[in-house]
């Protein structure tokens, strides 16, 4: 990355960035990072090692002593997005370069790359929401390991790989799909065989399995694989994983509708939406598998998205189906792919003019979302307009109001969560605490 180019997408990083730092912490930040006296002091975090995600609630732990409050834990934030773009733009010119793309295109689609990566509002739930540090860290640990694989091809090489792909796990466990990308990128190499993709990722394959083994032994890990397996069954869940990457792939990623809790009801059976979405991600996947050869930028480009949703989308079942944070490294190789097509304009202005207004357009947006978070009422009313049919979201908009001191916000949001789901434990504990003479002093949390 050139200096110049590298000033100039830092510098809209910060513009679509910056009035975010002063926002209020927002939902899981306060049972993780505010209320959570784990995260307070390393001698209390060290009392709860082994624990799940211990990298991430070190950073936590840095932050909380630090006394820098919530721009401290913003700020950061922001830098490790800058890094994560840094390492994006490296990782996109190694990886065309591998398969084939000429030198001076490869760079020059790596800046426009990291362009879309960087502005794309989509990542503002990894960056200017607290909580979503864990994958915007595990992503950096990621990203570096998919460089150093790439760059240095050796012994050394792969020890430190394999080394910073710990480091990831021990940020977020969804760092589990790095085998399977390092897999993508040497399939896709010019040549290649499977024997030669096997030797070259097998150190891989054996982190993973001692990394299983090793978290299977702490009880948080296995807690969250029991909670996940008890969620729904595997058929149900593969049906509404069909809703959830289609929504990922369409709605935050291509028409930039960011939404923070995404009304995605769990399925159970077959519609006719889910067979047209499945019909479309399936003829997706066969277009990446037409162009493996032919196209091989194309192919994993189309092909990327579903393998870093592995983790998140696939098998396994989790409470929420999609969040926008998972799109983080996601994006990766739809950028690439965007920033090829784009240089294949064969008007040079018109080319640099639809960068210069996909880049501005990005940037717009993600600021007018970056205001959303400006508090936790702000946050909650923008997503109660995105999803006015889910009952959590307007029990957590009430919270919010009632801690604001707008009680009269706050009933109606508790009753149109009622309204929605009479069921509604939460809603209707907190609207009984309206009519209290005085309120309590803890307020069950959403």
């Amino acid at each position: 990355m050139s200096n110049r180019a590298a000033a100039a997408i830092a510098l809209a990083v910060i513009v679509a960035y910056a009035h975010a730092l002063s926002g209020s912490f927002q939902f899981d930040d306060w049972n993780v990072i505010v209320d959570n006296p784990a995260v307070h002091s390393w001698s209390a975090w060290w009392d709860r090692m082994p624990g799940i995600r211990p990298l991430l609630k070190a950073t936590y732990v840095a932050n909380w002593v630090s006394g820098w409050g919530v721009e401290g834990f913003r700020g950061v934030n922001i830098v490790l997005h800058l890094v994560n773009t840094a390492l994006v733009a490296v990782l996109v010119r190694q990886v065309l370069e591998v398969l084939g793309v000429e030198h001076a295109r490869a760079a020059a689609a790596a800046l426009v790359a990291a362009a879309v990566f960087a502005l794309h509002p989509a990542q503002t739930e990894a960056v200017t929401y607290i909580s979503g540090r864990s994958v915007s860290l595990m992503a950096m640990f990621q990203l570096a390991a998919l460089v150093v694989h790439l760059r240095w091809p050796s012994p050394r090489g792969t020890a430190a790989a394999v080394l910073l792909f710990l480091l990831a796990m021990a940020a977020k466990e969804t760092a589990w799909t790095l085998p399977f990308a390092v897999a993508g990128i040497e399939a896709a190499r010019p040549g290649s065989t499977w024997r030669g993709v096997l030797r070259r990722t097998g150190w891989y394959w054996i982190a993973l399995a001692g990394l299983f083994v090793a978290a299977m032994a702490i009880p948080g890990y296995r807690f969250l694989l029991g909670r996940s397996l008890e969620t729904r069954t595997l058929g149900e869940n593969l049906l509404t994983q069909i809703d959830g990457v289609f929504y990922l792939l369409s709605r935050p990623m291509l028409l930039l509708h960011t939404n923070i809790d995404p009304d995605l009801p769990a399925r159970t059976h077959w519609t006719m939406s889910l067979v047209v979405e499945a019909v479309v991600l399936l003829a997706i996947l066969t277009v990446a598998v037409w162009q493996w050869r032919r196209r091989p930028w194309l192919g994993l480009g189309l092909l990327w998205p579903f393998v870093m949703l592995l983790a998140t989308n696939s098998v396994l079942p989790r409470l929420d189906v999609a969040n926008d944070r998972q799109l983080y490294l996601a994006l990766v190789g739809p950028a690439w792919v965007v920033a090829l097509l784009l240089l294949g304009v064969p008007s040079p202005k018109l080319s640099a003019g639809l960068t210069a207004a996909i880049a501005g357009v990005l940037l717009a947006v993600t600021a007018q979302r970056n205001g959303d978070y400006r508090t936790e009422v702000s946050l909650w009313e923008a997503t109660a307009k995105a999803s006015p049919g889910k009952a959590r979201v307007w029990n957590n908009l009430g919270f919010a109001r009632q801690t604001a001191g707008d009680l009269a916000g706050a009933r109606t949001a508790y009753e149109r969560a009622l309204a929605l789901d009479p069921e509604d434990v939460k809603a209707r504990i907190n609207l009984g605490t309206l009519d209290l003479p005085e309120r309590p002093a803890s307020v069950p949390r959403p």
